[in-house]
């Protein structure tokens, strides 16, 4: 399955703005190229897509294969989703190289190990890379620009999740695309910090711990799927064990029988209907189920 084709020349790469190329690959693959960055709409089964990277591939870009790409950078719904996310990182890029960061070498001590490497966002403001982690490391003075409900304890950020507080305090030291990943963050791990800060609750859909809490509470009383699998004794069913609110400790489990098209997980669980669900008793594909 190859993405499908449109009116750009199949061979011939057509920059689409300042140090943006895109092209058709040899095999079909819509590509692109930012700096030394190397961009593909990868198709997948069912006529989906997901953006894959790769960097200095050496190669021109009508040269360029599958092989070549080894970063998943998430689901893109068309053409059109492909080419926005390539220009998005184009003008990361721009603007990232405006900001003039430095690196250095250090050995400082960090929470997550010996730094090895230091990216210097401002006076004062410090990224740590470790040979296993990294984060923020932030003086009294700017670490007071952090919100109380964000404020790390001596300054520290960890790179995953806390780090976004850093953006959302610092917003002039970071491009457009971190503060937008950084708010994104903060509204799915920390709600009760962005609605503290932003002064209005978040609604359904637009934070991920709010709507697993939300679940939780609508769910608590109902048997939720902890584990499941295809059933060999009834063929087009999932075998699924069941919980009450899913608590993987609970002492009471069971067994349900549920259609395979219509077993669909969810972002947060698969809710058991007991007025049409099979409760289940017999043999098990489960191993040591007794």
């Amino acid at each position: 399955m190859t993405a499908p084709r449109t009116s750009d020349p199949a061979n011939n790469p057509t920059p689409a703005s300042a140090g943006v190329l895109f092209t058709r690959t040899h095999d079909g693959l819509l590509v692109a190229k930012v700096r030394d960055n190397a961009f593909a709409m990868m198709p997948t089964r069912n006529d989906r897509y997901y953006l894959a990277s790769a960097w200095l591939l050496s190669r021109p870009m009508e040269e360029w294969t599958r092989a070549d790409f080894y970063g998943h950078g998430g689901e893109l719904a068309d053409e059109a989703a492909f080419r926005a996310r390539v220009h998005e990182n184009a003008e990361h890029q721009r603007q990232r190289a405006a900001l003039a960061r430095r690196e250095i070498r250090t050995g400082a001590q960090t929470p997550w190990g010996a730094s090895q490497c230091a990216t210097i966002y401002a006076d004062g403001v410090v990224s740590h890379s470790t040979a296993g982690h990294g984060g923020f490391h932030l003086d009294a003075a700017h670490n007071a620009k952090v919100h109380p409900a964000l404020r790390g304890r001596g300054g520290w950020y960890e790179e995953d999740c806390a780090g976004a507080a850093v953006a959302q305090a610092l917003p002039e030291l970071f491009t457009d695309y971190e503060r937008r990943c950084a708010d994104q963050t903060i509204r799915d791990w920390y709600p009760d910090a962005w609605e503290a800060i932003h002064a209005r609750p978040l609604l359904a859909g637009e934070s991920r711990e709010k709507d697993r809490r939300t679940f939780e509470r609508d769910h608590a009383s109902d048997w939720i799927v902890i584990s499941a699998i295809r059933s060999d004794h009834h063929p087009g069913m999932m075998e699924c064990v069941a919980t009450i609110g899913a608590d993987r400790c609970a002492a009471e489990q069971r067994r349900y029988l549920v259609p395979s098209d219509e077993y669909q997980v969810g972002r947060f669980g698969f809710v058991i209907n007991v007025a049409r669900h099979r409760l289940y008793a017999g043999p098990s594909n489960f191993v040591g189920w007794r």
